[in-house]
């Protein structure tokens, strides 16, 4: 009896040694993988122009970024999975921990460079800029201490990357600065979020808004909502684990799934709008009856026999305030200037 039981005891043993290492595996080569694929449809989507924005290599940047975090963790998890006896070096375990725990800050920066769209810098006093991005440039900057402190406290007690797994359990249960980081995220992105969303009804709501740019607005609205509510969830889910659950298996898994969320969060808003892009500058190389969209949503000028009140040539320069919110928010470049019923331009 002794004998087949001995077999099962270790099987299980090693089920549940081996478990954690699995599931970080599954999670980040399933995202990986997503975002490869989106990626690729970016560049398609994307053009000269868009490839030049300060947005659009930001994005790329953060897709590198946690593309390489599945990269480490399917090195060590596989390791660990395949060769339990023998684990990758401690620096390679090092280096899937900081890719886990930092890049966030990264993500939510892209976020908050949305906010130049509302206080370009070279228009906006140098005093306006202070009162508004001081806090989260002070709240990013705690961010970074507080992850450094905890990490050197983590890695700089063990010498192997064995000792380092035993005492992840120790390391994560009610671990004040991973709390107090996920507590400033939260606060970090709630006023990014909130700042936007209020100025971007401010500087709208004295427009008479054409069809297309309230849709617009209103696209642009729940993107923004939606970056941030997703990541809050996992934010607030992270912080339950850290609190309720002795084991950081479940814990780790929400972290990375969380990075990829808010990267893939931020990268649909920039392929929503890399895509419309796309169309437009296909719609202007090909004649005007085989453009994509049938119904163009550009207002009619009466007095010009009803063609497009849409100009090109000279309005470049002469673009409506409220284009040029949309233009910087969504990355499209404005070809004309909107026009209402009379085919007078909009009054600024």
């Amino acid at each position: 009896m002794s004998s087949a039981t001995d077999p099962e005891v270790v099987i299980d043993g090693f089920i549940v040694e081996v478990r954690p290492y699995f599931d970080y595996v599954l999670a980040t080569t399933a995202f990986s993988a997503c975002l490869f694929t989106l990626l690729v449809v970016l560049f398609v989507f994307s053009t000269k122009e868009s490839r030049r924005r300060l947005v659009f290599r930001l994005n790329v940047l953060a897709i590198c970024v946690a593309i390489t975090l599945g990269i480490l963790v399917g090195l060590a998890g596989g390791k660990a999975l395949i060769d339990p006896f023998n684990q990758v070096s401690k620096s390679v375990y090092i280096a899937s921990v900081i890719f886990a725990l930092f890049p966030p800050l990264l993500y939510d920066s892209i976020l908050l460079v949305r906010l130049f769209a509302l206080y370009p810098i070279s228009t906006t006093p140098a005093t306006t800029l202070l009162k508004i991005f001081a806090f989260p440039f002070c709240v990013k900057c705690a961010r970074v201490i507080v992850l450094s402190i905890g990490l050197n406290e983590y890695v700089s007690s063990e010498l192997t990357t064995v000792t380092l797994e035993e005492d992840e359990a120790t390391a994560w249960f009610r671990n004040p600065k991973m709390t107090a980081e996920w507590g400033m995220q939260i606060a970090d992105n709630l006023y990014s979020v909130s700042i936007f969303l209020y100025n971007l009804h401010v500087h709208t709501s004295s427009f008479k808004r054409a069809g297309s740019v309230a849709a617009q607005i209103r696209q642009i609205f729940y993107i923004s909502l939606a970056n941030f509510v997703f990541p809050l969830i996992f934010n607030i889910a992270q912080i339950i684990c850290i609190t309720t659950d002795r084991a950081p298996t479940a814990g780790t898994v929400l972290l990375m799934i969380n990075n990829y969320v808010t990267v893939i969060g931020v990268l649909f808003a920039t392929l929503w709008f890399s895509g419309s892009e796309w169309v437009r500058t296909r719609n202007e190389s090909l004649p005007g009856h085989m453009v994509f969209s049938p119904k163009p949503n550009f207002g009619m000028d009466p007095v010009n026999n009803g063609k497009s009140g849409i100009t090109l040539g000279s309005d470049l320069q002469n673009l409506h305030p409220l284009s040029v919110v949309i233009n910087t928010l969504t990355n499209l470049p404005m070809i004309g200037t909107f026009f209402n019923r009379s085919g007078k331009k909009l009054s600024t």
